[in-house]
């Protein structure tokens, strides 16, 4: 049903909890694969990937190359894009079926992308305030924070061009996604609070 592309750059502290994440996903028959998408520069992302049964594909430096590398090996018709530390809360499977069902049901699959809701990690007022700042930042713009996720078909993926090169190329594919077009689901992704 989906294939999930995690751009990866040597970063592996966080990642093993992000699949842990999926794992529910995977034991629904939501998650078809899981791409980790590796500048190579830590062998410990490729360790990761054999242990957790997602297929590692070495791509250059740049995380926009990365993703569109991703998207192009992908084998579902949904993909589902994330941040190597970004952990999916309870019950994202559910809504992710119910996004895309729908999405089919009604013939939009190239007019819809979704996104999760942000959660940031920690206790205390600043995570809270951030979390707050951010909801107003979407109510006003119509634009999450790029490492809230963004799930699209590849036809609607391939119509807007796909990720270009850069590095703020996950913030300027959900700006052509555009407001109107973008869902934003029930559950939450968790985040470290920076």
């Amino acid at each position: 049903m989906i294939s999930v592309v995690i751009p990866t750059s040597g970063s592996h502290r966080l990642l093993i909890p992000t699949l842990a994440s999926l794992v529910p996903g995977a034991a629904a028959g939501v998650v078809r694969e899981v791409l980790l998408v590796d500048t190579g520069d830590s062998p410990e992302i490729a360790e990761i990937a054999d242990a957790a049964g997602c297929e590692y594909l070495h791509g250059p430096d740049g995380s926009g190359a990365r993703r569109r590398q991703g998207a192009g090996a992908a084998r579902a018709p949904w993909i589902l894009f994330l941040e190597p530390d970004g952990i999916l809360q309870e019950g994202w499977a559910r809504e992710v079926r119910g996004f895309t069902d729908q999405a089919e049901r009604t013939g939009t699959v190239d007019r819809r992308a979704a996104t999760f809701r942000l959660a940031l990690d920690g206790f205390g007022v600043a995570p809270r305030l951030k979390e707050a700042i951010a909801v107003a930042r979407h109510a006003l713009t119509g634009r999450p924070r790029p490492e809230q996720g963004l799930l699209i078909h590849r036809r609607f993926y391939e119509a807007l061009g796909g990720h270009e090169p850069g590095a703020q190329a996950q913030r300027r594919l959900i700006a052509r996604v555009g407001r109107a077009r973008l869902v934003l689901l029930r559950s939450q992704m968790l985040l470290p609070a920076r």
